[in-house]
């Protein structure tokens, strides 16, 4: 039972008259507080059942985030009775519901859709927190309420800003797989075709049986191999969970990891998942080329950072265990945290550079770089300190991982998904992908 704003009023003037009529008879009295009562326990009678009501959902059940989804809902009103009702259909703050509320009139027997838009604004499963009817009576004084548990999830999916580097890379990468005319050799490369030889080229690719049967040197040109295979690790321990900007640095590392999936599927290669701290949270294998994207956005969707340190021995291990005994790309989105890799990566990077072609993709803050220029006033110059220092144990640990054989890409949030999708085309270049 809800009593309005009317009801309110209306008890209000009876009191009133009952002061302003103090002397009068005792029956005046008591009807100046009887019929106010009387109004409003008739009005919540006549007033059609909420708990009666019936519902069916339908709309979006997934969108990107900072798009909107709309979830419709049919409410039904089965009573012999007129309804008219506010509907409240309630959803978690993230989830950016409108309108917060629906007035509608359902004559009886009838339905009414109503529409809700969701503009969620943190990824994950977005889930209604039930829809509560409020009957109004015929007199607008009281009303009959109940919230029914009516279940729909809208998932908010990673938004994939860096799908619009997408077009060039995909340009560069044709011209690398031979549709462009421009064939590359190297190691671990397909044979393509041979041609006669030309100064420059490099003579380890002369095939001599062909030459001996020609008047002039034949070499071998070649041309990126297809279907190799690339490991995507998300580190999804407390590092990830910093905020650079006004994101968290594991939705950076995502939007870079979707843009190399996005690129290596059109390359004809096929890729793998592994998100982990101190335990897998998420694992892709072996899906279809053509639906390698869309399954690393749900996968993906619902990652949280932890805040644990990442156990990387056990990371290590996993990826070790997954990958089997062929040699591929293992892309590791972490932080180029100076003690947790020298405690945690470094020690374990044989392991992993014997058997793989190991990557390390890191996003910077700028406003570290920003901090390091700062002299205006003391505690500028002692701001820049601490910032320069952070970027010196930033390049150390950058030169020490190269050292070790393993590429390293460390860019800002915006530079970093077109950075990594570069240094993946610069190995199918040099023939080590």
């Amino acid at each position: 039972m809800a009593i309005t704003g009317r009801a309110v009023l209306l008890a209000f003037a009876g009191l009133l008259l009952v002061l302003i009529a103090g002397s009068a008879g005792t029956w005046v009295l008591w009807a100046a507080l009887a019929l106010p009562a009387l109004a409003i326990l008739a009005d919540l009678l006549l007033a059609a059942s909420a708990r009666a009501v019936t519902f069916e959902r339908a709309g979006d059940t997934s969108v990107r985030l900072g798009e909107t989804a709309t979830v419709r809902l049919v409410v039904a009103n089965p009573t012999r009775r007129r309804m008219r009702a506010r509907v409240r259909d309630a959803w978690p703050p993230s989830a950016q519901a409108r309108p917060r509320a629906h007035d509608v009139v359902i004559p009886a027997g009838e339905r009414r859709l109503l529409a809700t838009e969701l503009t969620p604004t943190r990824r994950g499963d977005q889930q209604a927190a039930g829809v509560t009817v409020r009957s109004i009576g015929p007199l607008g004084l009281a009303a009959r309420q109940c919230t029914h548990a009516v279940a729909w999830q809208v998932r908010a999916l990673p938004p994939f800003h860096s799908r619009r580097h997408l077009p060039g890379k995909l340009s560069r990468l044709r011209e690398l797989d031979g549709q462009h005319r421009a064939l590359v050799r190297g190691q671990g490369s397909e044979f393509d075709s041979l041609r006669e030889y030309v100064p420059g080229d490099d003579v380890r690719s002369i095939d001599w049986r062909a030459t001996a049967r020609r008047d002039a040197v034949v070499v071998r040109t070649w041309r990126p191999e297809r279907d190799r295979r690339i490991l995507l690790v998300l580190d999804t321990g407390r590092t990830s969970a910093g905020r650079v900007g006004d994101t968290p640095r594991l939705d950076h590392s995502m939007d870079a990891a979707l843009l190399l999936a996005a690129l290596a599927a059109k390359a004809g290669d096929r890729v793998d998942l592994l998100a982990y701290d101190r335990r897998p949270r998420a694992r892709v294998t072996g899906t279809g080329r053509g639906t390698m994207v869309p399954v690393l956005v749900q996968a993906m969707a619902t990652l949280e950072p932890e805040l644990v340190e990442a156990d990387t021995a056990g990371m290590v291990a996993e990826i070790l265990g997954r990958t089997g005994s062929g040699r591929r790309l293992v892309v590791l989105f972490t932080d180029l945290n100076a003690t947790a890799l020298h405690e945690g990566l470094l020690p374990r990077l044989p392991a992993l550079t014997a058997r793989h072609l190991v990557l390390v993709a890191a996003v910077s803050d700028p406003r570290v770089a920003e901090m390091a220029e700062g002299r205006g006033d003391a505690q500028s110059v002692y701001a820049a300190a601490a910032a320069e220092r952070t970027l010196l144990e930033r390049r150390h640990v950058t030169a020490e991982l190269r050292r070790r054989g393993v590429e390293v890409v460390d860019a800002p949030p915006e530079r970093i998904a077109p950075a990594l999708a570069d240094a993946y085309l610069s190995l199918k270049a040099q023939g080590r992908l």
